[in-house]
């Protein structure tokens, strides 16, 4: 099902969210992806109801997923969280609902800025039961997790009724997370990559918080992917799309441009041959590949021992 990502737009300004999600409705996607923590979900949730009440589409066609906040990490606090995020939504179920971070925070909301979050230990095991039974109580039909480890994931599949649906990690060119991708597919978990396109946008979001951008790769100036694209006459980005598709990940690219959430869906048409495939894997970086590092939460949030990610890493690529 094609997807769109409608994370970290919490500067984006009402009226292009709509355009936004009215022009990815209008040329097929289905499935949306939002959080808690991205302040959108009323926006997404006002638009769908209008499609909904001109029976443009049905509830039944939208595949929606949102997200346990950090602060929600907690098993007194996931029930409250997700029917937070349905009022917003206005809707009666997700059709998944995610634990959006490995680490919990003992105080916040979509609004405490991120260097401010408190450390809070979270038992894994304790949250994915009270997270069981949101789907047992029908407020989702699914649930799973983002930015885990397999070592944490491994924790929960030792002692889940319900195993996890999916992981959603990052993904794309320049960070393949083989092993991890290879784990999860191996016990039926589905892949889902954000920042399938790399996230060129992603020091504006840095500089809005106050810390400084750094240098990014970019598949949409690499040579080997832009050979590629012009081979197959299909953009860099398609290209970048099309081996996450192939390898089995679902991509949730993220735009608010109506010409690039058009191409970002023109990708069932072509398929790239063993050699493209070759060459694009020898782009992984592994970690140095890596954009979203969670470096902007607080100190405190960051030498927690759930944390999933390096600390340290070379600011240029």
């Amino acid at each position: 099902m094609p997807g769109i990502g409608l994370g970290t737009w919490m500067s984006t300004r009402r009226a292009d969210l709509q355009i936004a999600i009215t022009a990815a409705l209008e040329f097929g996607y289905r499935h949306f992806d939002t959080a808690f923590i991205y302040q959108n979900e009323k926006i997404i949730g006002d638009t769908l109801k209008d499609w909904f009440c001109c029976k443009r589409v049905k509830r039944e066609d939208i595949f929606l997923t949102t997200k346990l906040p950090i602060a929600g990490l907690h098993e007194d606090r996931v029930e409250s969280s997700i029917r937070q995020s349905l009022e917003n939504l206005k809707m009666d179920y997700v059709d998944l609902y995610l634990i959006h971070f490995p680490v919990g925070s003992s105080v916040g909301n979509s609004r405490t800025p991120l260097n401010q979050l408190k450390l809070e230990m979270s038992d894994h095991n304790a949250v994915w039961k009270i997270m069981e039974q949101q789907v047992e109580e029908s407020r989702t039909k699914a649930i799973g997790i983002c930015n885990f480890t397999k070592k944490q994931i491994e924790k929960i599949l030792n002692n889940c009724k319900i195993k996890p649906a999916c992981l959603q990690i990052e993904s794309h060119v320049f960070l393949q997370q083989k092993e991890l991708v290879d784990f999860c597919q191996q016990n039926n978990i589905v892949v889902i990559g954000f920042s399938p396109l790399g996230n060129p946008g992603y020091n504006k979001f840095l500089r809005s918080i106050g810390k400084d951008g750094k240098q990014l790769p970019n598949g949409f100036k690499n040579d080997i992917i832009k050979g590629i694209a012009e081979k197959c006459k299909k953009t860099p980005g398609q290209v970048m799309l099309r081996y996450l598709i192939q390898r089995n990940i679902v991509p949730i690219p993220k735009s608010t441009n109506p010409r690039r959430i058009k191409e970002n869906i023109e990708v069932f048409d072509f398929e790239l041959d063993s050699d493209d495939l070759k060459k694009l894997e020898g782009l992984d970086l592994g970690e140095e590949g890596r954009i979203l590092d969670f470096n902007f939460f607080s100190k405190q949030i960051r030498e927690s021992p759930e944390f999933p990610f390096p600390e340290k890493r070379k600011e240029s690529i």
